[in-house]
């Protein structure tokens, strides 16, 4: 993958890819920073205009996130020397797999409804 390639241009393409990871991280964290002291700093949600503002607050978020995660996967994906890991070929889908699936999808369900209730009797 790196034939005809001589140190100092592996090197230059390291250093590019590195200084484009590094600059979208940082802004990334920051903006993920800001936006969590903004929801924070919301407080109550009952207030005029404050549960729009939260939901595009927290939609921001996620969207961050989501870029931060593809720029790593892309950034490892294009590493100009070339993959170090292979990553496996999935396994069959069994019973064994949909039992441990159903049994974490009724766990975050369970605790999503016990945290809802929480919130309501604590406001």
């Amino acid at each position: 993958m790196t034939e005809g390639r001589t140190d100092e241009a592996i090197e230059r393409l390291r250093e590019r890819t590195l200084s484009f990871y590094y600059a979208a991280a940082i802004l990334m964290l920051f903006g993920l920073g800001v936006l969590t002291v903004y929801v924070v700093r919301l407080g109550n949600l009952t207030g005029p205009g404050v549960e729009q503002s939260f939901g595009f607050a927290v939609a921001l978020m996620f969207i961050m996130s989501a870029l931060l995660i593809h720029l790593v996967d892309r950034t490892y994906r294009v590493w100009p020397l070339g993959r170090r890991v292979q990553s496996p070929d999935p396994g069959p889908v069994t019973d064994r797999g949909w039992a441990t699936f159903l049994a974490v999808a009724v766990l975050v369900a369970a605790g999503s409804g016990i945290a809802y209730v929480l919130a309501g009797l604590l406001s």
